[in-house]
């Protein structure tokens, strides 16, 4: 059995490697048009610059799992700039696509809570239908738009959740097909458990991202042994292993806050249970100090019995 663990988005241990550089609406629509598109310009190129860079950290360091900054390209869906992103940085969105699939790396992204399909007021819903296409498109230019997963969590409640999970049911079909063969769910920490985002999943065909920190802090009816089984299932169709999310409190008082660094006594419940049920997965650590908090955690399990570090990490039981 294999369990192997990856980070979010920026390496720290590398030098200025944000892959989220910014422009805001304000300040680009203060410039000229010449230089709205240098600065657009500019800044994409860097984030991708730097995405290539922590790839090629992570093939260094044996990491196999990356999630990619869903900010690679400002004001990309803002209606008032429409702009191509893809043609001016093809080139680099395919060296992206070449390096991952070379190195058979794991990549995804996780847009914003605000991509949701659960809101009343129908421009949430088309905005939400805009961000996807975008992650989608992006992976397209990658060429891993078969295989790379963009995944959110239901959205709200509004009041009344069994009429909101209708309106989820409806709203989600409006997504391309295309598109939603490559969206996954997650449970949330305040509002939809993984009971009800595993049941959205089941009657959907999508598979769910089970996220252990949101679970301990807003439970739901049937423990986690109990669901892994329905869990692995959502994910039988994609060839891929079930992908999990890790992260621990940042403290009591914080208990819903991402801590810098994984709490081995909070997540070793976990990582047992997986051990018991016996099938590899992916882990993707959601800890604030990213990389280094990834690789300490496979260092701090690899010192435990019956757990063996087969690289930077991978841990093999």
């Amino acid at each position: 059995m294999i369990l192997r663990f990856g980070y979010v988005s920026t390496a720290l241990a590398l030098w200025e490697a944000t892959p989220s550089r910014t422009l805001t609406y304000t300040n680009w629509s203060k410039l000229d048009k010449t230089t709205r598109t240098e600065k657009l310009h500019a800044a994409t190129e860097e984030n991708l610059n730097n995405t290539l860079r922590a790839l090629h950290y992570n093939i260094a360091h044996g990491i196999h799992l990356y999630r990619m900054s869903s900010a690679l390209v400002p004001l990309a869906t803002h209606p008032e700039v429409k702009w191509d992103y893809i043609t001016p940085f093809r080139h680099l969105f395919q060296e992206i696509g070449e390096l991952v699939k070379r190195h058979n790396l794991r990549v995804s992204f996780h847009p914003d809570q605000f991509t949701l399909f659960t809101s009343p007021k129908p421009h949430v819903t088309d905005n939400s239908l805009t961000n996807m296409a975008y992650h989608y498109d992006m992976l397209e230019a990658m060429d891993l738009h078969k295989s790379a997963i963009i995944n959110i969590h239901i959205g709200g409640a509004y009041g009344n959740k069994q009429e909101t999970l209708i309106r989820f049911n409806d709203n989600i079909s409006k997504l391309d097909p295309t598109i939603r063969q490559q969206m996954t769910l997650e449970n949330d920490d305040k509002t939809y458990t993984a009971d009800e985002t595993l049941h959205a999943c089941e009657r959907h065909n999508i598979p769910f991202v089970f996220d252990y920190h949101h679970h301990q802090a807003n439970l739901g009816t049937t423990n986690l042994e109990d669901l892994l089984p329905r869990i692995f299932a959502t994910w039988e169709h994609t060839n891929q292993r079930p992908k999990f999310h890790l992260s621990s409190p940042k403290s009591k008082n914080e208990y819903r806050a991402h801590a810098q660094y994984i709490d081995q006594d909070f997540a070793q419940p976990f990582i047992k249970t997986l051990k018991t049920y016996g099938q590899s997965a992916d882990i993707m650590i959601e800890a604030k100090a990213k990389d280094l908090a990834a690789l300490k955690f496979v260092e701090d399990l690899s010192k435990t019995r019956g757990y063996k570090r087969i690289d930077g990490a991978t841990i093999k039981m």
